[in-house]
């Protein structure tokens, strides 16, 4: 099951790569909303080769995932894989600069199923397809409004 979308940031792609490879920021946040987390790689700069092992609440039950960072192209691509015991994922940031001060930010999620009843949940989750793609296009237009905001303040 594949999500993409495209949305406008009134930034620099060099700011707005930026902004998506702060993460720190990203471990912080997910930290808040209860996930432990725990470095695997032993790398200093952000670069491909990043490797998380993400513990984290989802639908009653703790769940587990390793998460690396697959691509990392500066300014242009920033790619996640995950795997867990039912599901591959992949996560992916393109960057298109449309001006000095614009960028496209494309984003696309894919989920796939491992295990046969990860197979009957993404079947499920099929059906409500129109709700969880507009779900998924206002988080990305939230984020890039953040981006904004982070931005436009370091710019003044």
């Amino acid at each position: 099951m594949k999500f993409s979308c495209r949305e406008d940031v009134s930034a620099p792609a060099e700011a707005v790569f930026d902004s998506l490879s702060d993460f720190a920021a990203f471990e912080r946040a997910a930290l808040r909303r209860g996930a432990r987390l725990r470095r695997l790689d032993s790398l200093r700069q952000p670069g491909a080769g990043l490797s998380w092992d993400v513990t984290f609440p989802f639908r009653g039950k703790q769940r587990q995932m390793i998460a690396d960072l697959r691509r990392f192209e500066r300014p242009e691509v920033i790619e996640f894989a995950g795997v867990s015991p039912n599901f591959e994922m992949t996560l992916g940031f393109t960057l298109v600069a449309l001006s000095r001060q614009r960028t496209r930010l494309h984003a696309e999620f894919e989920i796939r199923p491992r295990s046969l009843g990860a197979r009957l949940m993404v079947q499920s989750a099929k059906l409500g397809r129109a709700s969880l793609n507009t779900r998924y296009s206002k988080r990305i237009a939230a984020l890039a409004r953040d981006i904004e905001a982070r931005t436009g303040s370091q710019a003044v």
